[in-house]
């Protein structure tokens, strides 16, 4: 249930009470399975800025500062806060801040964009995941917010309904697909591959159209588990499949079933029978296991990064494997500023250099990246990181072979990480020493591929004109005319201030 230890768990502060409530967030949150990292020095100078901007522009516009951050224009505020600490890495002016209707009109036409987000989560009903429940109770008893003080704390933002509001209404992606991830212990699985297959029967019906792809995770060395594929491809019908070489991500303390992609006796043969059932994607967990991670399951590393992919691709030319998170070591409990450190002296980022050398080094052309977690980790703390890692994936593997997902929503609405994307471009002095090319204009063809084309490609998804005019559009346009807006909620723990 997570590795983060009662003790531990008690020294932390629910994010959804005592994280600022700010259009990007300006501190690590975490589940409760890796100790968050305490906010830096230039977050808190990004934070106090931010909320200075939006308290004056707030009263300029008769609204309050809360109400303002989760407008168009307090997207641009932060990202204007972000300029001033970080230096000039995202596309934005003041002239969108101060002005609602300039705002307003760059994200009404931003918003038809096609997004199509591969990398969604929520929790299972009856989940026993429940650290999230016992902080918030110990929040409310202590008597830091008073609001919890003798009230029922549930985790129900953490499932499907929440989902549905955050991603498909709170933000402009028109497609997701929902994962999950496995455990030794089945109470454990965020969700079942069956619950999974449901929640996209249950999205596509009410939406009239093809909003929800699911995947169906895949458990080399459990029990049963080719009985489990031949289930999955029989009645199921996943978009996809999705494995973690780690084994058990969720508790890795009972992990005894880690694997490698490159095994010919145990995953080979499970490659064979997605081909024969005309299946030929295959999404594998790699990365966020950095060094403290390591010291306490050391067994793990060798299953953690990216070592086996290259040899997979090669065996199976015809299989596309998709590298979930680029493979960043850093993310989990990790420190962006190791991950900026190793750049700047080396110009490389584990393991995501890596990755993104695959193809040259193997001779293949089937591997691609998933970007999430690579803004949400390193966007709210060195965003250089980012323009860092999104250049070198774009130059090692082709902007046609980096794909769109988020890891919402355990970072809330997936917007902030939308609008990292469009507003983000690579410095010219990195670009120049690395050889990167320039990202281009939100809607340029560089980011149209990572946002939507390239999941589009791969998955076979063609019918989009539908999603103009289904019932999830209308639901959303009499959500926006009611007033809906997003609640820049995060979900998880931070750390407490220091001093």
């Amino acid at each position: 249930m997570g590795l983060l230890s009662d003790r531990e768990l008690a020294s932390l502060l629910p994010a959804e009470t005592h994280a600022f409530a700010g259009p990007i967030p300006t501190q690590s949150v975490s589940s409760d399975e890796f100790m968050p990292a305490p906010q830096t020095a230039r977050q808190r100078r990004v934070e106090g800025r931010l909320k200075e901007l939006g308290g004056v522009l707030a009263k300029r516009h008769g609204m309050t500062r809360r109400r303002f951050l989760a407008t168009a224009s307090g997207m641009a505020a932060a990202f204007l806060a972000m300029n001033e600490v970080y230096g000039v890495l995202y596309d934005v002016s003041t002239a969108e801040a101060q002005t609602p209707e300039v705002a307003k009109e760059r994200a009404d036409g931003l918003s038809r964009q096609f997004i199509m987000d591969c990398h969604t989560h929520f929790l299972r009903d009856d989940t026993r995941i429940m650290g999230f429940v016992r902080q918030r109770e110990a929040v409310g008893k202590a008597g830091w917010n008073p609001a919890l003080r003798g009230k029922e704390q549930t985790i129900e933002d953490l499932k499907f309904a929440n989902y549905y509001k955050e991603v498909y209404l709170d933000s402009d992606t028109k497609v997701a697909l929902i994962s999950g991830a496995p455990s030794e212990i089945p109470q454990d699985w965020f969700l079942t591959n069956e619950m999974k297959a449901e929640a996209r029967t249950r999205v596509n019906k009410d939406a009239g159209s093809r909003r929800m792809l699911s995947h169906a995770i895949f458990t080399p060395g459990y029990p049963g588990w080719m009985e489990q594929v031949d289930h999955a491809t029989r009645e199921l019908k996943p978009d996809s499949f999705k494995g973690y070489t780690i084994g058990d991500n969720t508790n890795k303390n009972v992990s005894k079933h880690p694997w490698r992609m490159d095994d010919d006796k145990l995953v080979y043969p499970f490659y064979e029978k997605l081909l024969k059932a005309g299946y030929d994607k295959v999404c594998v967990h790699k990365g966020l296991f950095p060094p403290s991670v390591e010291q306490q399951f050391p067994h793990l590393l060798a299953y953690s990064d990216v070592r086996d992919v290259g040899k997979a691709a090669q065996d199976w030319p015809k299989i596309s494997f998709i590298i979930y998170h680029g493979g960043y070591r850093f993310a989990g409990g990790g420190k962006v500023e190791d991950a900026w450190a190793q750049f700047e002296k080396t110009g490389r980022i584990e393991w995501v250099t890596d990755l993104a050398e695959i193809p040259s080094k193997h001779g293949v052309s089937n591997v691609y990246a998933d970007v999430g977690q690579l803004f949400a980790q390193t966007t709210i703390a060195e965003p250089r990181v980012s323009a860092a890692m999104m250049g070198m994936l774009v130059r090692g593997l082709g902007a046609d072979h980096v794909v769109w997902g988020t890891d919402a929503i355990w970072t809330g609405s997936p917007q902030w990480q939308i609008e990292a994307l469009r507003r983000l471009e690579i410095p010219e002095d990195m670009q120049k020493q690395h050889g990167f090319k320039p990202l281009g204009a939100a809607d340029g063809p560089v980011k149209s591929l990572i946002f939507g084309e390239n999941n589009a490609r791969l998955y076979k998804y063609e019918r989009r004109a539908a999603l103009a005019t289904d019932r999830m559009a209308a639901l959303r346009a009499e959500y926006e005319a009611a007033g809906g807006e997003r609640s820049n909620l995060r979900y998880g723990y931070v750390a407490p201030a220091r001093g």
